[in-house]
């Protein structure tokens, strides 16, 4: 049988082939993917915003601009009586008449209000029975002192004429023994009797002045006891009339308000009085002038077309949520119609117009402390946080010292809003 001799197989080895590798199209697309992603990284970086992102319309912009500065400030100021007269109630009780009312126009000594007090009545009987009793005591003892004088007086009297008595006798006595009539135990009987005269004649004497002393002690002390007792009592009789309340001085009433049947207590404000006719301002400054304000300052008020001269005349230095208390008074004339409490613009002179670098005053100068501002770059898209040194300011300019240039644009808005963000992106 024939075998049919047949190709032998190809092998695995024989069908493989060496391909080249493909390198230049690898590092091509490698180099496009890189391009591609720098590409949309510049892009990113370009519209994402820079800083916290801000709208435009809600910001104020301004210049920066060289012109005067005008070194003084506008102070809304409120009028109040130059001098007023404070009534408090020097008694307790209820009460009972009111006379006049608030606003009205009184006079010096008017009665204002009555008031009731029964223990201020109580007191004032028991007074003045103290008074008539210590009245009757001096009495009694004047009478007394007067009778004991008397018969010390009598006494004396008699001493002295028993005493001229025995003289005379003695002086008798002395003759009638000289010419032997009477012994010399006679005689000196005589010369005892007549000391013993004497003697009791200045005792009594004596005894009369001490008793004299005692008599005007007493009675001095018992005149010093009724003048206090005197005192005490007209103490009490004005603290009575006191319950009838009358106007210390004339003007006007103001913040009277009492009610028949209320009751007051010492010492409660029931008004006062104003002067009607001479007026002051009272104006509220901002803490950051505190130092630049001081006493005759000179300023002007304008009203109805025409102006007044003002100067400050008391400063309180105290501050209160940020401002501070001035008093301006008139230097000459003052508006003819005034009312307390009636609000005005008064202008204060701090120095002299000078040339500087100014920005308005505005609401980023409270939040900043005119330290640092928000400068808007050329194109306007956003803007940066720049150290500034600024100096004095007034009601509508902060002068600029450094850090500003003219021209360049500042957000003069409120800056709380932006936190502690150094830059701003801003959307239009």
């Amino acid at each position: 049988m024939n075998l049919h001799q047949h190709p032998a197989a190809a092998s695995g080895a024989a069908m493989d082939r060496i391909v080249p590798r493909k390198r230049g199209r690898t590092i091509a697309l490698a180099a496009l993917a890189a391009t591609a992603v720098v590409a949309a990284g510049l892009a990113l970086w370009h519209w994402a915003p820079r800083g916290l992102l801000v709208s435009g319309r809600d910001l104020q912009i301004a210049q920066v601009e060289s012109g005067i500065f005008r070194d003084d400030i506008v102070v809304r100021a409120s009028a109040q009586p130059l001098s007023s007269v404070i009534l408090d109630s020097v008694e307790s009780g209820r009460v009972e008449e009111v006379y006049a009312r608030d606003g009205d126009m009184v006079r010096q000594g008017q009665l204002l209000f009555r008031i009731s007090n029964p223990q201020r009545n109580l007191e004032l009987l028991a007074r003045q029975a103290e008074h008539a009793q210590q009245i009757s005591n001096l009495s009694n003892l004047r009478v007394a002192q007067e009778a004991s004088r008397s018969e010390h007086q009598r006494r004396l009297d008699d001493l002295a004429f028993a005493l001229q008595q025995e003289e005379k006798k003695h002086a008798r006595n002395e003759k009638l023994a000289a010419e032997g009539f009477i012994s010399a135990v006679a005689l000196e009987e005589s010369r005892d009797t007549l000391a013993q005269r004497r003697r009791a004649l200045a005792q009594a004497q004596a005894s009369d002045a001490t008793e004299t002393e005692v008599r005007g002690n007493a009675l001095v002390q018992l005149g010093s006891a009724l003048d206090g007792l005197k005192s005490g009592l007209q103490l009490v009789r004005a603290t009575v009339e006191a319950l009838a309340v009358r106007a210390p001085v004339a003007g006007r009433l103001t913040d009277f308000r009492l009610q028949v049947g209320e009751s007051i207590v010492t010492g409660k404000n029931v008004g006062r009085i104003d002067d009607p006719r001479r007026f002051k301002l009272s104006a509220q400054v901002d803490e950051f002038y505190l130092n630049r304000v001081a006493v005759g300052r000179q300023g002007s008020l304008r009203v109805d077309e025409r102006s007044y001269p003002v100067a400050i005349g008391t400063i309180y230095p105290q501050v209160k949520e940020g401002r501070f208390t001035v008093e301006l008074m008139f230097s000459k004339e003052q508006p003819p119609a005034l009312n307390p409490g009636q609000s005005l613009d008064a202008q204060i002179t701090l120095g002299e117009p000078a040339p500087a670098l100014l920005l308005p005053n505005s609401a980023f100068s409270a939040d900043s402390g005119g330290a640092w501002v928000f400068v808007l770059a050329p194109d306007g898209r956003h803007a940066e946080r720049r150290e500034i040194r600024s100096g004095r300011r007034n009601n509508s300019q902060v002068e600029v010292l450094a850090g500003l240039q003219p021209g360049e644009r500042v957000i003069v808005s409120s800056y709380a809003a932006f936190g502690k963000s150094l830059t701003l992106q801003i959307s239009q």
